[in-house]
């Protein structure tokens, strides 16, 4: 044992240790096993009560072979952990100790693989869905899910501008595209790979329904009341922008903040969301379906979530220490080209550094139901002003603040105006209404003077089912025919 027992006793439960009195209950204590060899080892301590009293156990040899037997017949594959006596305050005790397996995923057998597979959720056992059996799957074979082809899709499905716009000056075609694999080679022809999509692809909620980022303002400390918010759905690499300017944006809302800057510095910690956005992006588990990435901006922190679990053999301790492994290489390639990552430091790491070297509150890290979370804490409370929370409380529950309304001030409403004159003669792109009202193309601006008249009935799309289409367009509607007609 690397750890003397007597300092594993006085450790809280974890991802990788459990206590256990006896073999009284022996599922319980099976189940853990399973989830220590699916998700990061660990060491399962018998003899030890759960308030952490040492009362030893009965018969030592015989329990140990109990044990050993147990396994043999209830777990697969098989599995071979090491047992191990050890003595503290006169009691023996029986050490258990897992390693992460190469067979994985392991399973009851009483109830079968779909049914019994389990992984170690923080200082719990959590059953294994379909989406998880598979990535552990994957992750014995060594095949990442967004290197994975899919095959019925070719070049015409990736955005090749947005690629452009990102890689200026380089030749965007099958050969470039291949080298960062973003195109694959699949039974003899170059396809898309399942990253390639989620980087560029033109309709790619249509292949990944969370694909997508939620970031919303919120008043106070919880989500009772929402301020403000936007869903995010452009490529990836641009994404991190887009989620930066929220956040900016948020953080010059406070009442206490007149300002973009004090004392050089931003009211948040920019370099460090910057970072924990990024990492976010490039490890999230795509495969898993649900939920997709969420910023929350609170008044008193700003948290990341993004879905899947850690990968095998990865806890938080060991990412604090800069363990790091690439759940999606195909993404994390792009980035890197991009320079995207690591900007400033090196990951999560450098993000501690920071923090330590600015005097600001310890980040969080947990590893919840489904997803991870990232908390980062304000060094100073971000509140929203009263005259902004009065107006935000009497709007209806996640309205857009930023809307379209009755009091809209000159400007706003001559670009409203425009807009409806441009869809007057035909449906319109996106691009060319924001041109109208005198906007350049970008998601921003999409989300905060096209979408309001989306919701108030103004205008309409011409592709209602797939509202990322490339082929979408913007008609105007008889209501908003209407109130052009009022505004002549």
């Amino acid at each position: 044992m690397t750890n003397p027992i007597a300092q594993i006793i006085h450790a809280p439960e974890s991802k990788t240790l459990e206590f256990k009195r006896d073999l009284s209950s022996p599922r319980p204590l099976l189940r853990t096993l399973v989830a220590f060899a699916n998700s990061a080892g660990g060491r399962l301590v018998l003899g030890v009560t759960d308030d952490r009293q040492v009362v030893g156990i009965d018969s030592p040899l015989d329990m140990e072979e109990r044990l050993c037997n147990l396994i043999a017949d209830s777990i697969a594959p098989r599995l071979v952990p090491n047992l191990e006596l050890a003595t503290v305050d006169s009691k023996t005790l029986l050490v258990v100790e897992v390693f992460l397996s190469g067979t994985r995923p392991h399973f009851i057998k009483a109830e079968g693989m779909e049914n019994c597979v389990y992984v170690r959720l923080g200082s719990s056992n959590r059953k294994a869905d379909v989406q998880l059996i598979a990535g552990l799957q994957r992750g014995v074979a060594g095949v990442s899910f967004d290197a994975l082809p899919m095959a019925d899709l070719d070049i015409n499905d990736l955005d090749l501008q947005a690629i452009r716009d990102d890689f200026p000056g380089r030749t965007v075609d099958e050969r470039m595209l291949q080298s960062l694999r973003i195109l694959v080679k699949d039974q003899g022809r170059r396809v898309p790979s399942n990253g390639g999509i989620l980087l560029y692809g033109i309709d790619r909620r249509q292949y990944f329904d969370d694909a997508w980022i939620q970031c919303g303002r919120f008043i106070g400390n919880d989500k009772a009341d929402i301020f403000d918010h936007i869903d995010i759905n452009v490529p990836l690499p641009k994404a991190v922008d887009e989620i930066m300017l929220f956040l900016k944006k948020h953080a010059m809302r406070g009442s206490d903040f007149s300002e973009i800057r004090r004392k050089d510095r931003w009211s948040i910690p920019v370099n460090i969301l910057r970072e924990v956005v990024i990492n976010a992006l490039v490890h999230a588990d795509y495969s898993h379906r649900g939920t997709p990435i969420r910023i929350a901006f609170f008044d008193n922190r700003i948290e990341v979530e993004s879905p899947g679990l850690l990968l095998p053999g990865l806890t938080v301790e060991d990412m604090k220490l800069g363990v790091s492994q690439i759940r999606n290489p195909v993404i994390a390639r792009v980035f890197r080209e991009l320079d995207l990552v690591e900007q400033w430091g090196s990951g999560i790491p450098g993000i501690f550094r920071e923090v330590k070297a600015n005097n600001l509150p310890e980040p969080l890290i947990e590893e919840m139901a489904g997803r991870v979370r990232f908390t980062v804490p304000l060094a100073e409370i971000v509140p929203l002003s009263r005259e902004q929370s009065r107006k935000s409380t009497t709007s209806r529950p996640g309205s857009r603040r930023e809307q379209v309304g009755e009091q809209v001030d000159e400007q706003v409403s001559e670009q409203v105006t425009q807009v409806l004159r441009a869809c007057k003669s035909g449906p319109r792109t996106k691009a060319d209404l924001l041109k109208a009202a005198g906007m350049a193309s970008v998601y921003l601006n999409y989300q905060r003077h096209l979408v309001p008249l989306l919701e108030k009935g103004l205008i309409e799309r011409t592709i209602p089912d797939k509202p990322t289409s490339r082929l979408q367009k913007y008609r105007l509607t008889d209501k908003g025919r209407r109130v052009l007609e009022e505004k002549a």
